[in-house]
């Protein structure tokens, strides 16, 4: 559960696509069960991350603390997956 809308890349970098997360997780648990991303070329990687999270059986609070790889010209300083299983951690307690 949660949805967000965050930029694809660092804001100073041109032309971020907008992107749309819904993370789908276990109430009570937390574990994530689904994820639907869209958005421009970058939501590719992120569901691939997402997917490796579903199939590690990581609850939203797990994924949201992932270190993930910051590059001005691919990602934010808060990636918006993060943000997303944040959101989402939020609302299955």
């Amino acid at each position: 559960m949660g949805l967000n809308l965050g930029g694809s890349r660092a804001h100073h970098y041109p032309n971020p696509a907008k992107m749309a997360i819904e993370v789908v997780a276990e109430r009570g648990t937390g574990r994530m069960l689904g994820a639907q991303i869209v958005g421009g070329p970058e939501a590719a990687k992120r569901i691939d991350a997402i997917a490796v999270g579903i199939w590690n059986e990581m609850t939203v609070d797990d994924f949201s603390q992932l270190d993930l790889g910051y590059a001005p010209p691919f990602s934010p300083v808060w990636d918006p997956t993060l943000i997303a299983t944040r959101l989402a951690g939020t609302r299955t307690r």
